[in-house]
């Protein structure tokens, strides 16, 4: 009967983890720039044939090891080119950490924590929100996440020579293998970082020479350098460029995403809202006694996140996804604070409690005025809000900020897409509120059910909120707009900008004018010269050519493109901020689609 319970509460996470991650997946248009550039460098390799050598716009890409576009190209080669196809591998693995959070939270705390564990992971934003986004850091976090429980399960062995207990080592070490396979070394770094850490913690630091060393390096040799010693062989430039330039100068220059210290245990806290209120709850319960394999896993939970925390916040450059391989022992210290709350009746719980609840009232209230504001302003009050913009407006450094905070406070979309952002953080914070008092009563199941479908409620208004913000980072529509004219011979040229999805949604390489950007450091390969156009003499070249060009510009270059261009542009179609432009007239272009192109185009 255990073994039965325990594959049905592992077929309940895994429904759950479907509905969040699955449902609706392939409705946004890719966002610009990740989510264009990985599902077009796994287009490109279905298209070539070379699974070794990843291209972007057909220029050499090694800024990231292939697994991850091999995935993404095998779930388009069977699903076909579309955004379920190139989401689901990411979806996947959220789905298959949410897994192992349930059976770490089980073997850690009892049966009672594996489900609230996998919940709170789910339905946590950050993880939500990368769970449905084409990027490489859910599948690095799935890996770590394994590496470490597999690591976890052979240290719980009494004698680490025991056949089980290798195994388990190999497993962390072939995990780490695959990790390193999507996103580099940092994945032994964290893995081996964490365990080694965890040991001396917790008191087992004579046990670290009796790990089998040999056989993982043996593990991890096999599984993770082939394709770096192919790729080496046949790019001799790609060593030192992903190793030294990739990871070490990336790591110590700060030359983007400069962010304080600061940042990460900010986005973490943040990201794991508001179930993360239920952590002290363990920390009290942990303090209060209990056996020692309990406190050992505490150990080992608050050591994986702070590694994870400190390694990417001594880094020069931060992203908030960095801290995804964090989120897990989060989750499951908050799934064993929420089973636990109930039997708490200290001082202490009881000073947490209100503590909770008064953090999430005070970010639902929060939240509720900023919705009103936003509500004000769609209903005609931006006269006050344009006063405050102008305000702010005297100390902003450029003097732009507030006349485009007016200016976008005029914007219905964005006031809808503001108005279901205030509104899921409201409801993440009210459900975070009652789930921690209906906790402490009677009934946990039902106050972990109830917390569990407004958090679901939330997420979905996440999802139509990302849906709204569609038209200030995707192109789908314009790409859809330009298909006929690039289908019957016209070449796509882009403005000082690479739109990372167009060459995805129509198949086209996209020639870039004055702009190079991630495509930089291979750009100067002989098979990368289609892609680059030098500059403004080489475009009108280009322009007046026989070819018929389709030119995809930002709205601001507009006017300078229609003194240069001759002969006169002509407006096809526009999405967003990008307006796509013709030299002549074709029987493929046909009308420009109503109410998109007239206007665009400035008069003398």
């Amino acid at each position: 009967m255990p073994n039965r319970r325990r594959w049905e509460r592992f077929a309940l996470v895994a429904c759950v983890g479907a509905l969040l991650c699955l449902t609706g997946l392939g409705r946004p248009a890719l966002w610009e720039p990740d989510e264009g550039r990985y599902a077009e460098i796994a287009r490109e390799m279905l298209a070539s044939g070379d699974y070794t050598t990843p291209r972007d716009d057909w220029v050499r890409y090694f800024e990231k090891p292939p697994l991850m576009y091999w995935l993404t190209a095998a779930s388009v080669r069977v699903l076909g080119p579309d955004e379920f196809a190139v989401r689901l591998p990411s979806a996947l693995f959220s789905i298959g950490q949410m897994l192992l959070v349930a059976a770490l939270g089980e073997v850690m705390f009892g049966p009672e924590a594996a489900l609230p564990a996998a919940l709170c992971l789910g339905l946590s934003p950050l993880f939500f929100g990368f769970a449905r986004f084409l990027t490489l850091d859910p599948a690095l976090a799935f890996f770590v996440c394994a590496g470490l429980a597999s690591f976890y399960a052979g240290a719980r062995e009494e004698l680490f020579s025991r056949g089980r207990a290798r195994a388990w080592f190999g497993a962390a070490a072939a995990c780490a293998a695959l990790g390193t396979l999507v996103k580099g070394p940092v994945a032994l770094v964290l893995v081996a970082g964490v365990a080694l850490a965890y040991m001396l913690v917790d008191g087992q630091g004579w046990r670290v020479l009796q790990i089998p060393w040999f056989s993982c390096a043996l593990v991890y040799g096999a599984i993770a350098l082939p394709w770096f010693i192919l790729a080496a062989r046949r790019n001799p430039e790609f060593a030192r460029f992903f190793i030294v330039h990739e990871h070490i100068e990336r790591y110590l220059q700060s030359t983007e995403h400069q962010w304080g210290v600061w940042f990460l245990p900010v986005v973490a806290l943040g990201g794991a809202w508001p179930w993360v209120c239920f952590v002290p709850f363990a920390v009290l319960d942990l303090r209060a006694g209990g056996r020692a394999s309990r406190r050992s896993a505490f150990n080992f939970l608050v050591t994986w996140f702070c590694c994870v925390v400190v390694f990417f916040s001594a880094a020069r450059s931060k992203l908030g996804s960095y801290v995804l391989p964090g989120l897990p022992p989060l989750a499951i210290l908050a799934g064993y604070g929420a089973v636990c709350a109930r039997e708490q009746s200290s001082c202490a719980a009881r000073r947490i409690a209100r503590a909770a609840v008064a953090l999430n009232a005070v970010v639902s209230l929060s939240a509720f005025v900023a919705a009103i504001a936003l509500g004000l302003c769609a209903a005609g009050g931006a006269e006050v809000l344009q006063w405050l913009a102008g305000q702010v407006q005297r100390f902003a450094e450029q003097g732009r900020l507030g006349a485009s905070a007016a200016g976008l406070c005029a914007n219905p979309v964005l006031t809808r897409f503001g108005r279901e952002i205030a509104a899921s953080i409201a409801l993440l914070g009210a459900c975070g509120a009652i789930s921690v008092v209906a906790s402490r009563g009677r009934r946990p199941r039902a106050a972990i059910i109830a917390a569990a479908l407004a958090g679901a409620a939330a997420m979905t208004l996440l999802v139509r909120a990302r849906d709204d913000a569609s038209p200030w980072g995707s192109y789908r529509r314009l790409a859809r707009a330009i298909q006929a004219p690039l289908d019957s011979g016209c070449a796509l040229v882009s403005y000082r900008h690479f739109v990372q999805s167009l060459p995805f949604y129509t198949g086209a390489r996209e020639a870039l004018v004055a702009y190079r950007g991630e495509l930089a450091p291979f750009g100067g390969s002989a098979d990368a010269k289609a892609s680059f156009i030098d500059g403004d003499a080489d475009l009108l070249t280009l322009w007046r050519s026989p070819r018929c060009i389709v030119l995809i510009a930002d709205r601001q270059y507009l006017p300078g493109l229609t003194k240069l261009l001759s002969p006169a542009p002509s407006a096809l179609a526009s999405e967003g901020q990008k307006v796509a432009l013709v030299n002549r007239s074709t029987p493929a272009l046909g009308a420009p689609p109503s109410g998109q192109a007239e206007g665009l185009l400035p008069r003398d």
